[in-house]
């Protein structure tokens, strides 16, 4: 059902007269005519104009540069850094991951996707597995999904009980809490997308085929649970924003905007050694927002 109702809104696509279908022999110019054509990223988005290459070139590279000052000053410091990366399906976290990694030491940095858990796992404490990920003295563990899992997907798909829903809904600010107060930072951030535009992404998925293997049958299954999400998300907030690890929500129908603004937000946060104020200073408040004030996607 899924994939036949993203095949028909692939076939409303219409690029330079050209229909997109679901086909790996297209012509491979097309895959790039289509997504510069459709407009679906300016739905609910404070920009007219998607943030230039030259420009997104330039702000990427000072910050990675601010990234590795970051890293070389919490190394130095003993300094333990969670972030949590969560959001819509296709609202671009990989991509995101990708560019706050891509010039730090991975002798220090990693990014901890994890798989669904094991039968070991699934009869341990919840958040088990996930201690087992955390950081060491000087290293930032990048969770590409987390334990927010059971806000989200395991909520709306039936994959945890009621209760344990709300036994995480309980624990979560508490783990939370204790990985504070036990020294480490807690980062959580949120990346929105809107429903047209993660169609969009979706029907890009499924005729690239270097692209189709980011196309489960779980994304697939959320294009008829788009409400169900928002719903979780909104419950998930109001239980776990809290003072000492807040939820911020970043906009990502541009996604080149959305890269900048979540490395600046991060960054923004610590005082750290050779911190350059010109390139590191408060995200643009139209793209990111504190989660629970924010009632977007």
């Amino acid at each position: 059902m899924q994939n036949m109702k993203l095949r028909e809104y692939i076939d409303k696509l219409r690029v330079d007269g050209y229909r997109v279908a679901n086909s790996a022999n297209e012509d491979p110019t097309l895959i790039d005519r289509f997504g510069a054509a459709v407009d679906t990223w300016r739905e609910d988005y404070p920009y007219d104009e998607l943030m230039g290459q030259e420009e997104y070139d330039e702000e990427k590279y000072r910050l990675q540069v601010e990234l590795l000052k970051f890293q070389y000053w919490s190394q130095d410091v003993g300094a333990k850094h969670v972030i949590v990366f969560e959001g819509r399906d296709a609202a671009g976290k990989g991509g995101t991951i990708k560019r706050f990694t891509e010039h730090l030491n991975p002798r220090a940095a990693r990014v901890v996707a994890l798989n669904k858990p094991n039968d070991r796992e699934r009869g341990e404490w919840y958040f088990q597995r996930y201690v087992r990920q955390l950081p060491t003295a000087g290293e930032i563990v990048m969770f590409d999904r987390s334990w927010y899992n059971r806000a989200g997907v395991e909520r709306v798909m039936g994959f945890c009980t009621d209760e344990e829903h709300a036994t995480f809904m309980r624990q979560a600010p508490a783990f939370e809490r204790m990985l504070v107060e036990s020294g480490t930072t807690v980062t959580k951030l949120w990346f929105s997308v809107t429903r047209a535009e993660q169609r969009t992404r979706f029907a890009i998925r499924q005729i690239d085929p270097v692209r189709r293997w980011k196309l489960s049958p779980m994304d697939l299954e959320s294009l008829d649970r788009w409400d169900d999400y928002t719903r979780a998300k909104e419950e998930m907030f109001a239980g776990t924003d809290k003072r000492r690890a807040e939820w911020f929500s970043i906009k990502s129908n541009d996604k080149k905007r959305g890269r900048i603004n979540a490395m600046r937000h991060f960054l923004h946060r610590f005082d750290y050694e050779g911190k350059d104020t010109d390139v590191v200073y408060a995200p643009d408040p139209k793209i990111v927002k504190r989660a629970r004030t924010y009632a977007g996607d």
